[in-house]
């Protein structure tokens, strides 16, 4: 009976997956308008070469089909709450067997195992910096900046061309939202401008959130960094003017505008905390944004 129960959790896990391809990238998102291209001037060093290779969702981690996701850990890679707890759960007791065996991590580093009962093939475990702790030694940025680009190197290393990271440290480790985003979006910048060969190995990196407050902080930042290209920006410019003029009056007065049944479909956005298929279900309760590392 147990093992049919596992079974059918497994079963029913894989039926709400999102699989790569329905991850949309930041071209995608810049045409959709789900992304806006900032008014003012970006970053000098702003570009939009990797926005085929940049991916934005909200929702949760654990059930994307990626080679890679990366979770956020504390040293003693046992397992947590939040996001670490959620990772946990769902691969199952062999997770944390093997984590058990990896003696620990330092903070700003990453280490990796297999993914058990989760949909992706690898969990790169993270441990980000505290943030009032390391913020009074200077390390704080350094610390979240080495997550990011040791994860990536461990990604590239092992044969992954996708990876999705979760927002790191930005739960109990208290790190401010918008500092932490434009941290990893400079760390993960740095580093596929760094080393083009390098970069050709990994196809699609994932910024992936769960609560709001780092949703915003994303999408304030990419386009600070990651702009869209000029012909995209026609290419919105060019859609907006269109859905003006195509507005017409009908014989009885009522709009009539362009069918827009083309307009590919994005993910849902989650509505409660991860939790396994066959978890019983809880009282609905407020979401506790301190509840993730």
């Amino acid at each position: 009976m147990r093992h049919l129960a596992r079974l059918f959790a497994n079963t029913a896990s894989k039926m709400s997956t999102i699989p790569l391809d329905q991850i949309p990238t930041l071209t995608l998102l810049y045409k959709l308008k789900k992304l806006q291209a900032l008014s003012d001037p970006v970053d000098a060093n702003a570009t939009s070469r990797f926005n085929d290779k940049i991916s934005l969702i909200r929702n949760d981690i654990t059930k994307l089909e990626v080679d890679a996701i990366v979770n956020a850990a504390n040293e003693s890679l046992l397992g947590g709450g939040g996001v670490d707890g959620a990772i946990h759960r769902a691969a199952g007791p062999e997770l944390v067997e093997e984590c058990e065996t990896l003696d620990g991590c330092d903070t700003g580093s990453a280490k990796i195992t297999g993914a058990y009962e989760l949909p992706c093939k690898k969990v790169i475990h993270a441990v980000g910096p505290v943030y009032w702790k390391t913020k009074k030694q200077g390390k704080h940025t350094s610390l979240l900046q080495g997550c990011y680009t040791t994860s990536l190197d461990l990604a590239a290393s092992n044969n992954c061309k996708s990876i999705a990271f979760s927002a790191l440290s930005t739960g109990v480790y208290a790190y401010p939202s918008d500092e932490a985003a434009e941290t990893a979006i400079q760390a993960v910048k740095g580093w596929l401008e760094a080393d083009e060969a390098r970069a050709d190995k990994i196809e699609r990196v994932v910024f992936c959130q769960f609560m709001q407050k780092d949703v915003d902080a994303y999408d304030d930042y990419i386009p600070k960094y990651f702009p869209p290209s000029e012909t995209v920006a026609e290419e919105v410019g060019e859609s907006a003017k269109e859905s003006t003029e195509a507005k017409t009056t009908s014989a009885d007065g009522k709009a009539t505008e362009k069918d827009e049944s083309s307009v590919p479909d994005l993910p849902e956005v989650p509505t409660k905390e991860p939790k396994q298929p066959d978890e019983p279900e809880h009282k609905k309760q407020k979401l506790d944004e301190t509840a993730k590392v």
